[in-house]
């Protein structure tokens, strides 16, 4: 079903910058050289003509490329706030966390996941397993895809409670020294501190010492002096 959908991408294909691609994620796969705009604009007109298991389908075939844009694209198929049903998605998504393996394909898939996890809270359960994971990019993805729990301006007890779970895993993190965890746990205590400056003050209080100094700089960013 992906072949016609891939070759919408190809024919937009930009050796040269395809190229500059490669040199740039530094991730051993296959380029076009498209800007982030020109995915967009096609994503959308797929989005407009299927229903939902159709795009789940494309995106299952885009994704098993392992063509860049083509797993942008299939990232982008799927970021939407309401979708219905959503299981299959869910469960797609998901089903891509462990090819996880640079920032910026792994952030898309996460933001698309963030939508589902904003629909269904009790998810939740289906990411904390990755916290435990040996792949850095799974265990990097719990923090990413959890990011709206930092954004709610007035919580509820449950959403709070699920606040506190999470940065539970982010103090399981701290003494991990790869700079992608370090950066994680310092982006989702920088949002929060936005929201919640008491909860970010009292975890650099108790795990801050543990944490590299650009990350501890980067959490307290914008907390009030």
């Amino acid at each position: 079903m992906h072949e016609p959908y891939l070759e919408e991408l190809k024919a937009l294909a930009n050796p040269a910058k395809a190229a500059d691609m490669a040199r740039y994620h530094k991730v051993d796969r296959d380029y076009l050289g498209l800007a982030n705009p020109q995915v967009d604009g096609l994503t959308r007109a797929w989005r407009a003509d299927l229903d939902v298991a159709g795009r789940v389908e494309l995106a299952r075939g885009l994704w098993a490329t392992n063509i860049f844009e083509a797993r942008l694209a299939a990232t982008k198929l799927l970021t939407q706030a309401r979708i219905r049903p959503d299981d299959a998605v869910w469960d797609l998504i998901q089903s891509w966390v462990p090819d996880f393996d640079s920032w910026a394909l792994a952030d898309h898939a996460c933001i698309a996941g963030q939508k589902r996890l904003v629909a269904d809270p009790a998810r939740l359960n289906d990411v904390e397993p990755w916290t435990r994971s040996d792949h850095m990019w799974t265990r990097r993805a719990a923090l990413v895809i959890t990011l709206p729990s930092c954004k709610q301006r007035h919580p509820k007890p449950e959403e709070l409670a699920a606040r506190d779970r999470i940065l539970g895993w982010a103090a399981g993190y701290v003494s991990d020294r790869d700079w992608f965890i370090q950066k994680a746990v310092a982006w989702w205590l920088r949002d929060l501190s936005k929201r919640d400056p008491e909860r970010v003050r009292a975890f650099l209080e108790d795990h801050g010492e543990q944490m590299k100094p650009f990350a501890r700089k980067e959490a307290s960013k914008y907390l009030p002096s």
